[in-house]
């Protein structure tokens, strides 16, 4: 059943930087075609850096050089330019990119391009982020008080779980969960009017961005779980709602720091929005495209319910334990 359009597709060449519009994608299984082919390297601590532990890196923008190739990807990426807030321009082959990054950051960075699928080295967990996996970090990327309740972690695969107590980020890719992330205007319109100003779409870093034509519910996606996805010739598997940290209140050019976002998102939309998809049909996608949703079968939707309480009630055990440790 047609839904809606496509209105916007974004792709962010480095990870955690600022990435940039475009009119056409193709998106196979590692997700849209460029997107996040490099990342900047946490030296010290020996892990991809992230925009929750370095907001610095979301003010400075990455785009393509030239047009990606269509063989481009794990182990062949191409030259990317990185513009930084005081206006310096800086290609991924000048040796300065590094201390320019480093000095962004105030620590020691490196940008890295993605390694090939059989090199795992920059997405295993390093000694120092394996023993920072605590309660509190975690609380502290989720923007979460010791008052609040974490999110329900159980609306997660458990395949996606075991991966990132293990890679920083999954093998392959420098995303942080799944390969596409697709997010309604209607969600956006839903927490904006929770603040009363309208929020950027740059605030929630998606790579779909759709419009509906006649949305039933202020956060319509999140009854897409679990449904196909076709967006012009691509079919996506929408698998987990999008749990969201302290990254959409963080700064950005032309956007400033704005913490309400966190508990705007958090009281409107259960600290969720938008939607994780794995890719069915690998396809291209155009800005107008039609917007298709399958309805979820009931057999499907029966399991993963089944299987979201075991993983609630472990999640329980394994938090409250954790929690006590952690003090």
């Amino acid at each position: 059943m047609t839904i809606g359009q496509v209105t916007e597709l974004w792709r962010y060449p480095v990870k955690s930087l600022g990435g940039g519009p475009v009119e056409h994608v193709d998106i196979g299984a590692r997700g849209v075609h460029g997107d996040r082919l490099w990342a900047v390297r946490d030296v010290a601590r020996d892990v991809t850096a992230s925009a929750r532990r370095i907001p610095a890196l979301l003010t400075a923008t990455a785009r393509y050089v030239d047009p990606v190739p269509a063989d481009a990807g794990p182990g062949n990426a191409p030259e990317v330019e990185l513009t930084f807030p005081d206006g310096t321009v800086l290609t991924s082959g000048e040796a300065a990119v590094h201390a320019k990054l480093s000095e962004l950051a105030g620590r020691e960075v490196r940008l890295t391009a993605l390694p090939p699928v059989d090199d795992t080295s920059l997405h295993r967990l390093s000694r120092a982020e394996r023993a920072d996996m605590s309660m509190a970090s975690v609380r502290a990327d989720l923007g979460v008080t010791e008052e609040e309740k974490l999110p329900d972690f159980s609306i997660m695969r458990l395949s996606d779980l075991v991966t990132q107590a293990r890679y920083s980020t999954p093998p392959g890719s420098f995303v942080d969960a799944a390969p596409v992330h697709v997010l309604s205007a209607t969600s956006i319109a839903t927490v904006s009017a929770e603040l009363g100003a309208l929020l950027d779409v740059r605030r929630f870093r998606p790579n779909v961005l759709v419009a509906l034509k006649d949305p039933d519910d202020d956060l319509p996606e999140s009854h897409w779980l679990g449904a196909r996805l076709t967006l012009g010739t691509t079919v996506l598997d929408v698998t987990t709602p999008t749990i969201r940290c302290v990254v959409p209140s963080r700064a950005q050019p032309g956007l400033e720091v704005d913490r309400r976002i966190t508990r705007a998102v958090a009281q409107r939309a259960g600290r969720c929005l938008g939607v994780y998809c794995w890719v069915d049909t690998a396809g291209a996608v155009r800005v107008g495209d039609p917007v298709a949703v399958g309805s979820v079968p009931l057999p499907r939707r029966l399991l993963a319910d089944a299987g979201r309480r075991a993983k609630r009630f472990t999640f329980g055990l394994a938090a409250t334990a954790a929690e006590r440790f952690s003090r």
